[in-house]
């Protein structure tokens, strides 16, 4: 398996980009990490390595890319810096010498690249980000690709996170929902009313409307949502974790009894944190890609890192793209087949 890390991208590159994929490489000896950035930085990195005594694992290698591309920098200047690390790492998905890129850098940049490199699967008309909630079994997309979104793209959506969760987790049937502001059937924005008809009548198995709240408690597999909506609401309940383990970690150090009683339930304290933290699934696929690109949080650790390389080992091996544009190639047919049955039923009509 050859995963291309994007070195120069994220909050904290590219130390903890580069301790991550040494911790990958050591982790696992069948994997080939390239790693893809600038020749002076991954170079002195190496020789700091040596010189400490620090063993460079065999399987890593590298591409150098004489650019960057900055967190905040508009995207539209990335068709202008073609030899950033971005566009090389998802250069070498394209003609096959990696078989996924994994980055913490701009967001934009890497949905760019996949669109104008990889491009999409058929039947997809935008990818989305699909993360992983914290707790569990639970998927949220879009959470930032797509800002607006019509009816169609949740649709699709829909479709493409149920077959992530059928591949990924073994559920055979994923429960679908839809991000509202209410339960009821008639709730949310035009668009996502319109999107409730369009998943009541698919085939998949949608549930009907949840609610921000439940997020992280709700009876679903797959919620869906705009990526505006859906990254306020990741982001939200990121910030939640964090705030209930550190309120958890000053309660607990404010007296010996408290102390000794945090003892006795450290498993499930342990238990408890890494099921909230967002870094143990490392990030998430861009679905809808013809190819594995892996967005990782901009402020992921060696560890997010680590484990979003292992995050695209599963895409590859599970062979996502592939059954991606099998289920999208199904229901871009099923749709030509019901307007065309529409179309005959109204010309039918029309000649009586």
């Amino acid at each position: 398996m050859r995963i291309a890390i994007d070195v120069m991208g994220g909050d904290h590159a590219p130390a903890e980009i580069l301790n991550g994929a040494f911790a990958a490489a050591r982790a696992n000896a069948d994997r080939q990490i390239i790693l893809v950035g600038q020749e002076e930085v991954i170079k002195n990195r190496l020789i700091e390595m040596k010189e400490l005594g620090d063993e460079v694992p065999a399987n890593i290698s590298a591409v150098f890319a004489e650019d960057v591309m900055d967190m905040d920098e508009s995207v539209t200047s990335l068709l202008k810096k073609k030899k950033t690390s971005i566009w090389i790492a998802t250069q070498l998905v394209k003609t096959g010498e990696a078989d996924a890129i994994v980055s913490a850098g701009s967001t934009g940049a890497q949905m760019a690249c996949a669109m104008l490199l990889l491009g999409r699967c058929k039947g997809v008309e935008r990818p989305c980000i699909a993360i992983h909630v914290p707790g569990g079994g639970r998927l949220l997309l879009d959470t930032g690709a797509n800002v607006e979104c019509t009816p169609e793209m949740l649709e699709q959506f829909a479709h493409l996170g149920s077959v992530y969760m059928q591949v990924q987790e073994g559920i055979e049937k994923p429960k679908v929902a839809l991000l509202s502001n209410g339960t009821e059937d008639h709730k949310g924005t035009p668009t996502v009313q319109a999107a409730h008809a369009l998943l009541r009548a698919s085939e998949l198995n949608f549930v009907g409307n949840l609610e921000g709240r439940d997020l992280l408690r709700g009876d679903y597999n797959v919620m869906v949502s705009d990526g505006f909506s859906g990254n306020i609401a990741l982001k939200s309940t990121e910030g939640a974790a964090m705030m209930i383990m550190d309120e958890l970690k000053q309660g607990i150090s404010a007296s010996f009894s408290r102390k000794l009683g945090a003892m006795l339930i450290k498993p499930v304290l342990r238990g408890l944190k890494k099921s909230l933290d967002y870094k143990e699934h490392g990030g998430g696929p861009l679905l809808g890609c013809n190819g594995v690109s892996i967005v990782c949080h901009g402020s992921s650790d060696a560890r997010a890192i680590e484990n979003a390389i292992g995050l695209a080992e599963r895409c590859v091996a599970g062979n996502f793209v592939a059954k991606v544009t099998e289920e999208m190639t199904k229901v871009a047919e099923a749709k030509a087949a019901r307007e065309a049955a529409a179309a005959a039923e109204a010309a039918a009509a029309e000649e009586k």
